[in-house]
């Protein structure tokens, strides 16, 4: 065998994601859009009246971006075009255009959508806060998890489908429902959102209780007592879910 054999040898080991499921016009385009977005925020936030909203789009754009970064960097096998989470279900979608709608309304007509007093710099702060530590633990929780990370639930288990409990499960066992739910909360708090910050607390505590509940069930088949034991010791981090 010569270099050049070895070398496409080493290559053809290498677990490289689905093509069909991947198609590199679409993830380009995503890819530019997010960037685009990104790149007119920054400097925005230079000369805005209301930092809130540019800095909102920063950590739209970087949290979908980051989707399927860390998923493409530690589990290219189950990445695909769908792993922006752009397409998150309409309820998701129409969340995120309430949101905006209510920031562009209220900057236009209201005097509240400001930074000019302690209260809204309390928000604005705690907003940001709750944002960072939201969008580090879903970015630590998938690259924790590696390969047994997904972004849908298995209904059976895996081959590679491990008990993870090391590193941000130790304070969390479900950390990146944790990072999802107070991240964007967060965003609703840096854009001074009353009606929206409900909205977003309500729907996403709702819908993260039932798909918790539900996976656990899974897990449980999975792993059993193991599971039972993680359960037991490690909460969630979310209020009133257990």
């Amino acid at each position: 065998m010569n270099d050049n054999e070895s070398v496409t040898s080493s290559k053809t080991d290498y677990p490289y994601p689905d093509i069909k499921e991947n198609p590199l016009d679409e993830i380009s385009i995503t890819s530019y859009i997010l960037g685009t977005v990104l790149g007119i925020s920054v400097p925005w936030l230079i000369n805005a009246k209301f930092v809130g909203f540019p800095l909102y789009l920063i950590s739209l754009s970087a949290f979908h971006f980051l989707e399927f970064y860390v998923t493409a960097k530690f589990n290219p096998l189950k990445v695909d075009s769908n792993s922006f989470l752009l397409r998150n279900g309409s309820g998701y979608s129409a969340a995120q255009l309430l949101a905006i709608c209510e920031c562009l309304i209220e900057m236009q007509f209201f005097s509240f959508k400001s930074l000019s007093t302690f209260h809204t710099k309390l928000i604005f702060g705690l907003g940001v806060c709750l944002l960072v530590v939201g969008q580090v633990a879903r970015s630590t929780a998938m690259i924790t998890c590696g390969r047994s990370f997904s972004h849908r639930i298995m209904q059976e288990k895996q081959d590679d489908h491990q008990l993870v409990t090391k590193g941000i499960y130790q304070y969390s066992r479900h950390p990146s429902y944790f990072g999802f739910f107070w991240w964007a909360v967060g965003t609703q708090l840096i854009c001074l959102n009353p009606i929206s910050f409900i909205v977003f607390t309500v729907v996403l505590w709702s819908f993260f209780k039932k798909r918790i509940q539900h996976e656990e069930q899974l897990l449980i088949k999975f792993f059993g007592k193991e599971y039972l034991d993680f359960k037991e010791t490690v909460g969630v981090g979310i209020p009133g879910i257990h």
